[in-house]
């Protein structure tokens, strides 16, 4: 039986700074020595405690800490070039005073809060590097020249910083074949497709277990894309003025829509949604997903280009929002 002044048992952090970037802390636990805490709410507020000091949580708050590295990956930039690789050098961005919450303490709170492995970011950093390039938002040409490397740089760079809240310190062009199984690779990717292929069996698909981690995301990062996108500075001009008041409305309505939005099993009260119907909603939840994070690679170049195609990709961006979350909202 433990006694009034028993120490409470300090956790494991040796994967801190190596295999993990994050770990979950119990509440009232010291934060290691080179770490940062960050307390948060289930309405995504956070806080964070410095090293040495005690993670006190309140009713509804859970506690993490992060080592902000450095750590080094290498992505790969293209699914048809697996020998190409990129070796990226990055660390948790410091706290910037200006802001009432840091980027990365909101990315813990909404994409990570049991915490985050090294592998797993990677996998992350890579599927959006892979995402932007795909899109034309990034651009990696053969044979580039300094200019187009620097450009690439820079927009990788902000990138990060607005998704993630990560600060590249090197990225550097890295040859990967000798450590590429093309065999494995392409066995791995038959056996994507057979997994997305239409199942013929007329047995109920459970739902996807991600449901709930979309809405969560949805929720708390709706309003912070809206607050960022609103701070953009346009050039003067009535119909740009319009067409941003108008997008910023409609990301209003989006994120009051999803803090009204059905759970994932029930059809209306008391009725319960079959497990194809719950797959669909899902999947919807996931489409909205996708768009969302569409909106973080906008804001990462919103200085960069002209204002009247930055809203006209804040407007696709938005109606792909509209239509995910109302198809998430009906019962199939």
């Amino acid at each position: 039986m433990m006694g009034l002044f028993t120490r409470r048992p300090e956790p494991d952090t040796s994967a801190l700074g190596s295999a993990a970037l994050a770990q979950t802390l119990a509440g009232g636990a010291l934060v290691p020595s080179g770490c940062v805490g960050v307390v948060f709410d289930q309405g995504g507020r956070t806080r964070r405690v410095h090293a040495g000091g005690r993670a006190d949580c309140g009713e509804h708050e859970q506690a993490l800490c992060f080592h902000p590295g450095p750590y080094s990956a290498d992505l790969l930039p293209f699914c048809a070039a697996p020998e190409l690789g990129l070796r990226l050098t990055f660390g948790v961005d410091s706290a910037d005073p200006r802001l009432a919450q840091q980027r990365f303490d909101l990315f813990l709170a909404s994409e990570a809060p049991a915490g985050v492995a090294l592998a797993e970011l990677c996998a992350l950093l890579e599927t959006t590097l892979q995402h932007e390039l795909a899109q034309g938002n990034l651009e990696l040409p053969p044979c580039t020249s300094h200019d187009e490397w620097d450009a690439f740089r820079a927009a990788l760079n902000e990138l990060l910083y607005t998704r993630f809240g990560l600060a590249v310190g090197d990225c550097v062009p890295v040859d990967l074949g000798e450590s590429v199984d093309y065999a494995q690779l392409l066995l791995a990717r038959a056996a994507e497709q057979r997994a997305a292929a239409p199942v013929e069996s007329p047995a109920a698909v459970p739902a996807p277990p991600d449901d709930a981690r979309a809405m969560r995301r949805l929720f708390l990062e709706l309003p912070c894309v809206t607050s960022a996108l609103r701070l953009i500075a346009l050039p003067p001009g009535p119909d740009l003025f319009r067409r941003h008041q108008d997008v910023l409305q409609r990301l209003a309505q989006l994120a009051l829509s999803v803090t009204t939005m059905p759970a994932l099993e029930l059809a209306a009260p008391g009725v319960r949604l079959d497990t194809h119907s719950q797959s669909a909603r899902a999947r919807h939840s996931e489409a909205a997903v996708t768009a969302l994070n569409e909106a973080w690679a906008l804001l990462a170049r919103a200085n960069a280009g002209d204002a009247d195609a930055l809203l006209g990709d804040a407007e696709r961006i938005v109606a792909n929002l509209e239509l995910a979350c109302a198809a998430r909202r009906v019962v199939p």
